[in-house]
């Protein structure tokens, strides 16, 4: 490490730092403007907006301005060398953009290191308490996904049917649990007017049980408090369009890998949702690999040419990653894939712009 590569690296960093503080207090003002309505209407405590809300919406704030403060003090502090000629300098004397790169890259890999421990472990617990008073005070709450007739599959040869479930309370309404052999032949029925989230297990007041022979005599009895262990949660029953921001990654890969086994519809946002924590780290990497040879080139205009075009390219990636996403929600493009994709394009993009730029 040369003193020029340090230098490169106080200033990065320095420059990144300022650039998420000045933008989480952007975002924090612009979300205050917005839904003060929504806080007065509903009679949030201001106190707990001020101490609790918007310090827990901080992480995910930094989650998602990062790949753009990295890219935008890349293009300021990088823009600033080739202007003053200090770069040309650099190249002329032997020095070429790919040993240039190094000490942007050491900061762009530790970064992505971090924000993928900080997406996944961090953010999602923060995230609970901003869903928790989104729902409790914004109109833009996030919406249940499953609300009346729901079905899911316990096990093989297994089904739970509900008609309607209660998050609030943990309890499902007018349930039935059927079981069938291994010839698709109904074996037992379990029916109940609802059914109850109690101490990790299922409780079901006055359940009617029936068992049905290969004749088909049906055996009925009446359990007054029937106790039952399910592989089916709360979370299966009740879920909401954001429930997968509030998970780390243990916790979502179990949550997706429930939804699929239970063959649970409408599965693409939490599938999508699970990818984007890997692969939305990596836009930190990307961009600073887009900043670096964008920037690196003298231009009629000066530094706001530089910036200028730096934010097109900014936005233009990260509007990629939210244009996708609905492809994946619905089933036309593979959750993995919309996950990935804008970050493969983009990294190729990357690679063009240095292969091409002057060494």
């Amino acid at each position: 490490m040369t003193t020029f590569d340090w230098h490169i690296i106080r200033r990065l960093v320095s420059g990144y730092v300022y650039l998420v503080v000045a933008l989480i207090i952007f975002f924090i003002l612009l979300h205050y403007l917005e839904y003060i309505d929504d806080f007065l209407d509903r009679e949030a405590p201001m106190k707990e907006i001020y101490t609790i809300y918007y310090p827990s919406y901080i992480p995910e704030i930094v989650r998602l301005i990062s790949p753009l403060a990295l890219f935008l003090s890349c293009v300021n502090m990088t823009g600033k060398l080739a202007q003053t000629m200090q770069l040309v300098a650099l190249q002329t004397s032997g020095t070429s953009l790919y040993r240039l790169l190094r000490p942007y890259l050491i900061v762009a890999v530790i970064v992505t290191g971090l924000m993928v421990w900080f997406n996944g472990w961090v953010v999602p617990v923060t995230n609970r308490t901003v869903l928790e008073y989104d729902s409790k005070y914004l109109k833009s709450a996030p919406r249940q996904v499953d609300t009346n007739d729901i079905h899911r599959q316990n096990r093989p040869g297994s089904v739970v049917s509900v008609s309607f479930f209660d998050r609030i309370s943990n309890t499902a309404f007018r349930v039935s649990i059927q079981r069938f052999d291994s010839n698709h032949r109904l074996v037992e029925r379990i029916d109940a007017q609802s059914m109850v989230w109690m101490d990790s297990l299922w409780r079901l007041p006055d359940a009617v049980v029936r068992t049905f022979s290969e004749d088909g005599t049906e055996h009925r009895r009446i359990v007054e408090d029937l106790d039952t262990m399910l592989l089916i949660f709360p979370r299966d029953l009740a879920r909401t369009e954001r429930d997968i921001e509030t998970m780390t990654v243990p916790m979502a890969a179990e949550y997706v890998a429930s939804l699929q086994r239970s063959g649970a519809g409408n599965i693409g946002r939490p599938l999508v949702g699970y990818y984007t924590k890997y692969s939305y780290p990596f836009a930190n990497l990307i961009l600073v690999l887009i900043a670096l040879p964008l920037a690196a080139v003298r231009r009629r205009g000066g530094q706001a040419v530089q910036i200028g075009l730096g934010l097109v390219m900014a936005f233009a990636y990260l509007a990629a990653q939210k244009l996708t996403e609905p492809f994946g929600y619905t089933g036309e493009l593979d959750p993995l894939l919309t996950a990935w994709l804008p970050h493969a394009v983009f990294f190729a993009v990357a690679i063009v712009m240095i292969v091409k730029a002057r060494k």
